[in-house]
């Protein structure tokens, strides 16, 4: 281990509100103000659209999403579209990096313990080297998308643990028409509760980076 670094464990949030909560500490990290600091969160529903996303993979208009309770959000990671709900466990380290060329590493490490987490699951989750994430088959359990700015990153990874699995009715996840979405439940066929995910997400994580981890209070 190297050190350690500190969780900010929110329960469950609005998107918007951990977003500006990302870049108020993202810019306190960048300035030296505060350490590496990795928010884990749920989000209320709502679909993100990344730098790449194309507007016809959001499958209903920003209108009728939120007549059905769903937030539409532009947001500055990399990426198409993605959705983020209840069941899903949502990590945003928001790391200082030295050099660009540890993008694709640190990519790499946090599919590597989303990875192991679910192995841990009995579940065999796999890369797939086309797209950043992970893979049952041709089913995504966990999206990954970063954005580095003034090498601090910041957005993150959402893993599939008891996500209800029809949101790709909403939109074409991660813009594929072609592949679809499951979780830690439907692959292991047992509940796997919030809390077992993000104790073994952060053990896996723990192993990946050589931190440990440390707990913060939650932000009121």
């Amino acid at each position: 281990m190297t050190g350690s670094t500190q969780i900010l464990d929110l329960g469950v949030r609005p998107y918007r509100e951990v977003w500006e909560l990302q870049r108020r500490i993202h810019e306190a990290v960048r300035q030296g103000r505060e350490p590496d600091t990795w928010i884990v969160v749920e989000h209320e529903p709502v679909i993100t659209l990344g730098r790449q996303a194309k507007r016809e993979n959001l499958l209903f208009s920003a209108d009728a999403l939120a007549a059905r309770g769903v937030d539409v959000v532009e947001i500055e990671r990399g990426g198409d579209v993605t959705y983020h709900g209840p069941g899903q466990l949502v990590v945003y380290p928001i790391r200082r990096l030295e050099r660009f060329r540890e993008v694709v590493p640190f990519v790499r490490s946090l599919e590597g313990a989303a990875i192991g987490c679910c192995a841990r699951f009995g579940v065999a989750g796999e890369r797939w080297s086309d797209h950043a994430g992970v893979w049952v088959g041709s089913n995504c359990i966990c999206a990954i998308g970063l954005a580095i700015r003034r090498m601090v990153s910041m957005h993150g990874i959402a893993l599939n643990v008891s996500t209800t699995l029809d949101y790709d009715r909403l939109i074409n996840p991660c813009g594929f028409t072609d592949r679809g979405i499951t979780s830690l439940c439907a692959e292991s066929g047992r509940p796997v509760t919030m809390g077992e995910a993000k104790a073994v997400l952060f053990d896996e994580l723990s192993r990946e980076f050589g931190v440990a981890f440390v707990a913060e209070q939650q932000v009121a």
